[in-house]
């Protein structure tokens, strides 16, 4: 009887398991010029050790960002302080951290398509540091838009299953804030992201 007891008790909490992971909502955006902190957290006890180090005046909430399960934390109203967090946060909790903004007026509407240089690739993932994403709108203009921004070449990735502009792809991480200021102030929607997570498509978009 006892055994029984706890084998439906087992299975129970499996059910409840699976069913609280399928109710994780979707991430809300951040507000118009809001920098926003998404904290990788796939576990209760990594989602445990993060609120407990976090003061109670930032909100946090899990929610499901690129197919992973984050903290959404804030948001900030300057680079700067998103900057200081995500630096806290992998210092003492040591989880992973994506700064992401949205431009105070957004620079396309249309529905995101990835260009036409998908064909013919040798992916592989970048290396360790830190990789500037913008979301590709389906027009060409957009990539000769954010290499004027950037002053150099544009690549073509893919991060979370989906396809992005590289702006930029280094290990210095004042180069790679400053380059996502400049995006936001262009009116671009761009994300900090772990490069290793990032697979380079092509390191060179021609339109």
């Amino acid at each position: 009887m006892s055994t029984t007891t706890f084998a439906y008790a087992g299975l129970i909490g499996c059910m409840s398991s699976v069913f609280a992971q399928q109710t994780i909502p979707l991430c809300q955006p951040p507000n118009a010029g809001e920098y926003l902190l998404l904290v990788v957290s796939p576990t209760a006890n990594n989602q445990k050790q993060l609120r407990s180090a976090l003061p109670p005046q930032l909100k946090t909430i899990t929610c499901k960002y690129l197919n992973e399960t984050v903290t959404r934390v804030g948001g900030f109203n300057k680079i700067d302080d998103a900057n200081r967090w995500a630096r806290y946060v992998s210092n003492i909790v040591g989880l992973s951290a994506i700064i992401t903004t949205r431009p105070t007026t957004p620079n396309v509407q249309a529905q995101q398509q990835p260009p036409q240089q998908r064909v013919n690739y040798n992916p592989q993932a970048l290396g360790e540091g830190y990789a500037v994403l913008v979301d590709y709108y389906n027009r060409p203009e957009l990539v000769n838009s954010v290499q004027q921004v950037v002053r150099g070449n544009v690549g073509f990735v893919s991060y979370g299953q989906r396809p992005y502009l590289l702006a930029v792809y280094t290990t210095n991480q004042t180069e790679a804030y400053n380059t996502l200021q400049k995006l936001n102030n262009g009116g671009f929607i761009a994300s900090i992201v772990d490069s290793r997570k990032v697979i380079l498509l092509r390191s060179t978009v021609r339109l």
